[in-house]
């Protein structure tokens, strides 16, 4: 370098920390072009060499919205894998099909919003599909294993930086826009935040975003606590990237903050770092916190801790160094490469999970097979798929495996004609796909295969076309590929008017379908089936009666029923139930009547009720939507080519009314998962079938005599294959603490191994068990304690099937009684409660209580409080409106509760404003020692905390 040659600036400098570059980076940008980096594109600065950046490039799983792109499975279906290494593998080709989408067009952002960790709380949520499992710490080891793939293994430089979704309490689609989980700090340490610790502490992630719920009153984005929990964790730069339309949502639709710029604020200071709001229009977000530094809200610093979030995210993946970075070699060709075909494969198979098995599996050579029902013959997308390169159905893998002529095809749907009452013609589709309603026979032009998906809702495939109805353009064509888009546009509605008419309805714009006079088109414009077309419906042939004929005349049947991705079930929507179709379940019935030799096969995004069709069944097999190779991945089981190694990480329930209020968020409460369930499963938590039979012959534990949260034991498990297959067993370790006092899931997996066994050969599996994994949240210490005793260890090959169990003896130290008089302890630190709600302490910090809407009165319980010494008490408490309000103290005498003290409660009408108020006992408190205290909410009241003042 010449001696006059001006220095390297810092940022250019690879040599130096990702951090200190950042700060030199930001310190070169003026406030309009850090303004500018909040909203979700940000512009070029072309002086320092920044490109044009966009937060978030959808990859759940595969790269979506994004044109053609390997499609993987659906979460929920490599969760059940349980083969952290393949997961890695499946990220690994997300990732490089993001660079190369990068490579094509640069502003394809490499922030990728995935994975979703979300726990599977509630099998009605309407986004099971995204999420890995209903325990927290499973979903975390899938999660970082998905991530790592990612993310890339270059100590610097990462391939894509992961985003985490959706903190937090997020688990219900009906009003989540303004829907308050109420979550008590043992099911946000226990249950929600675990997950989310998983991946940041193995440093897979660099990026989280908030979800569109509240928490305890109060939205997400404006939770600091909540981001400070996750950054705490976070050895490096951490993006907070809000959700679409959030930032905007806490004004127009929570209501929470009175104006934007106040909101904007308040989000800033939480800690989020990019808006994602009015798509390309960044305008309204820098206004916005412009007018919030213009008033005081904010300062520049505020602005620049945002801002050097995301300069260290850009930094990481290589922006500024592209000689250096060592994924900027994938070129725009890197997209559904042989490799990535093989893998999907693979990872479509590795998810089957054999429920059942009277023997009818593996599928025999030879063998004469029926394939019946909707997903017979077709692949189903989700919202957040990509465009697959092409689609292996299950028809078509059974055929290339087993021959053409062993295989017969009938989807169950209905063929049908449509004659119009106006023009007294049959509807038939255009050359251009236009449906008019001019043809004078029902001939196969006009033939229609009606699918029900329960509800009411149906999809109309042509078969002149082989496209599906859609009213897309108001005009209805014949020429959709599949059911997607955010607004559904290929579902309708049949209204029967009892007179030997029909009218259709189509769902997605709401109007009803007419015919036009002139040229007999049809289009959706009608207010109301009274102003709709009626047609005359001609049934070509009956779907269940083709099914009953096929079954017949096969050895086997394989029945293919369950969800479409886009409907009844789906971001936006929750299941209205957990039953299959109607129709489905009759088509299957149909089924079974001609041919009990059938296979159940469930193609879908959650668990089914599927009550006695899963005991008629010969067999019973479960199958997420699986991508692009679903076909060869389910048939690879099916026929044994591949012996079954898929595991539930979701329990199916038994009946509908055991899986607890979709609203309530807290599992211990709410009776969810099988941590905290009271009836056994249909299908438990772990469970899956081999095709061979295994055995649990013994269990012995080696650990220290003197446990603690720091050691680790070790399960020694023996197995033996006893049948005549190998066997691709998970063998599962689960822990229970029966006796405890502080509450404790009926049992929890602790540790899992999969291991090949040889037929006859018996195996000792040893499984590690670490004791921290045995930790409860104690409400009294605020912090995870793993309480000493005796514990229980259950192995087995299911949550719901352990037969074996040994002794744990844990060392430490017990939780000491809770005491009123070192400090305030936290109202929202109760042990159990009644009619009463948690919300916000003040607008940005802080969790109170108050009555629940409707209730009167209502209370809260401290466990164990040592009395001794305290002779008075004093509360925090505000108004929740006007009318009386007061708090009551009472202690438990024997099975009675004995009232001792009250508060009353300061006129006023300001909810944010607290007062400190005395509770003067009517009787001596030491003289009760140790013993539960009751705080009893009367009236319109908020209680904040308490504390004890010492007698004398």
């Amino acid at each position: 370098m010449a001696d006059d040659a001006p220095p390297t600036p810092p940022f250019r400098d690879p040599a130096l920390p990702l951090g200190d570059r950042a700060r030199d980076l930001l310190q070169r940008l003026t406030l309009d072009e850090r303004l500018a980096f909040l909203h979700q594109r940000v512009p070029a600065v072309p002086r320092l060499g920044l490109a044009e950046f966009r937060t978030g490039t959808e990859a759940l799983h595969g790269v979506a919205w994004l044109g053609t792109a390997t499609t993987f499975p659906q979460p929920v279906g490599l969760a059940a894998t349980w083969d952290l290494d393949l997961l890695t593998q499946v990220g690994e080709v997300v990732g490089t099909e993001v660079r190369a989408k990068h490579a094509a067009d640069p502003t394809v952002s490499l922030n990728v919003w995935a994975p979703v960790v979300n726990p599977l709380r509630h099998p009605r949520w309407g986004r099971n599909e995204e999420g890995f499992s209903e325990d927290p710490h499973l979903t975390a080891t899938l999660a970082t294993a998905y991530a790592r793939g990612l993310r890339g293994d270059h100590p610097v430089y990462w391939r894509t930086v992961p985003t985490l979704k959706h903190l937090l309490a997020y688990s219900v689609e009906t009003d989540r826009a303004v829907l308050s989980a109420q979550l008590p700090p043992r099911a946000l340490h226990e249950y929600e935040l675990p997950a989310f610790l998983g991946p940041l502490r193995a440093g897979v992630v660099g990026a989280v975003m908030p979800s569109y719920n509240l928490v305890n009153g109060r939205p997400t984005h404006v939770s600091k606590d909540l981001v400070d929990a996750l950054r705490d964790e976070r050895d490096g730069f951490l993006l907070v990237v809000s959700d679409a339309g959030a930032p905007s949502n806490l004004v127009t639709g929570e209501r929470y903050h009175a104006d934007h710029a106040t909101a904007a604020a308040a989000a800033l200071r939480a800690g989020v770092d990019s808006f994602t709001d009015h798509d390309a229009d960044s305008s309204i977000t820098i206004g916005r916190v412009r007018a919030a530094l213009d008033a005081g809200l904010l300062d520049e610093a505020d602005v620049d801790r945002a801002v050097l979030r995301q300069l260290e995210l850009r930094l990481a993946t290589g922006e500024l160094d592209p000689d250096l970075d060592p994924w900027a070699g994938i070129g725009a060709d890197a997209i559904d490469l042989p490799a990535h075909r093989t893998l999907a494969r693979r990872a479509a198979a590795a998810g089957v999970v054999v429920l059942e098995n009277d023997g009818v599996l593996p599928l025999r050579d030879g063998v004469r097979v029926a394939v019946v029902g909707p997903h017979a013959d077709q692949v189903c997308t989700d919202w957040y798929s990509g465009t697959p390169p092409y689609t292996v159905t299950l028809a078509d893998a059974l055929a290339a495996r087993l021959g053409a002529d062993r295989v017969t095809l009938v989807d169950g749907a209905d063929r049908v004609a449509l004659r119009s009452v106006t023009t007294g013609r049959y509807v038939r589709p255009g050359d251009d796909g236009v449906l008019v309603a001019d043809a004078p026979r029902a001939d196969e032009d006009t033939h229609v295969d009606l699918t029900s998906w329960g509800e009411g809702l149906h999809t109309l495939r042509s078969r002149r076309t082989g496209r599906l109805w859609t009213g897309a353009r108001w005009i209805l064509h014949a020429d959709a590929d599949r059911v997607g888009g955010w607004v559904v546009q290929e579902s309708f509605r049949v209204h029967d008017h009892g007179d030997g008419t029909v009218s259709v309805q189509h769902v997605g714009s709401g109007r009803w379908v007419v015919v036009q006079r002139d040229g007999g088109v049809l289009v959706a414009d009608a207010a109301d089936p009274q102003h709709a077309e009626r047609f005359t419906v001609r049934t070509v042939h009956s779907g269940h009666a083709l099914a009953a004929a096929a079954a017949r005349d096969a050895d086997v049947v394989v029945v293919a029923v369950g969800n479409d991705p886009h409907l009844l079930g789906r971001e936006t929507e929750d299941r209205p139930h957990l039953r299959l179709p109607h129709a489905q379940a009759e088509l299957a019935r149909t089924v079974l009547d001609a041919n009990p030799s059938t296979v159940l096969t469930v193609v879908s995004s959650y668990p089914y009720v599927l009550g006695d069709l899963g005991d008629a069944a010969s067999a019973v097999v479960w199958t997420a939507h699986a991508g692009q190779e679903l076909g060869h991945g389910l048939v690879d089981v099916l026929t044994g080519d591949v012996e079954p190694t898929g595991r539930l990480t979701q329990q199916w329930p038994a009946d509908e009314a055991h899986v607890g209020d979709l609203f309530d968020h807290d599992p211990i409460g709410g009776g969810h998962t099988y941590w905290y369930a009271p009836h056994p499963a249909r299908w438990a938590f772990g469970h899956g079938l081999t095709y061979s039979a295994v055995e649990y012959l013994g269990l012995t534990v080696d650990a220290e005599d003197d446990l603690d949260e720091l050691s680790v034991a070790t399960a020694r498990v023996i197995v033996q294959n006893t049948g005549d297959r190998v066997a691709e067993e998970l063998v599962q370790v689960y822990a229970a603490a029966p006796g405890h006092r502080l509450p404790y899931p009926r049992r929890s997996l602790v540790s899992f191994e999969r291991v090949r066994l040889e037929p006859g050969e018996t195996r000792e599996v040893a499984l590690a068990v670490a004791v921290a994994g045995l930790a409860v949240w104690d409400v009294t210490s605020g912090s995870f304690v793993v309480e000493p005793g005796g514990y229980e260890l259950h192995a087995g090959s299911s949550s719901g099937d352990l037969p074996l169990v040994a002794d744990l003896k844990v060392a430490g130290t017990p939780v000491p009684p809770r005491t009123l008089l070192d400090g305030w302890v936290r109202a929202v630190d109760h042990d159990e409660r009644a009619d009463v709600r948690l919300v916000p302490r003040d607008r940005d910090a802080g969790t109170a209580v108050e009555v629940a809407p409707g209730a009167g009165s209502g209370w809260v319980l401290l466990r164990d409080v040592d009395l001794h010494g305290v002779g008075g008490l004093e509360l925090t408490v505000a108004r929740s409106g006007p009318g009386d309000a007061a708090v009551h103290v009472e202690v438990r005498e024997g099975r009675r509760w004995e009232r001792v003290a009250t508060a009353a409660v300061p006129d006023g009408t300001d909810r944010w404003a607290w007062h400190t108020v005395g509770a003067t006992p009517r009787t001596t408190l030491p003289t009760w020692g140790e013993t539960d205290v009751r705080l009893v909410l009367d009236g319109a009241v908020r209680l904040s905390e308490v504390r004890g003042t010492r007698a004398g």
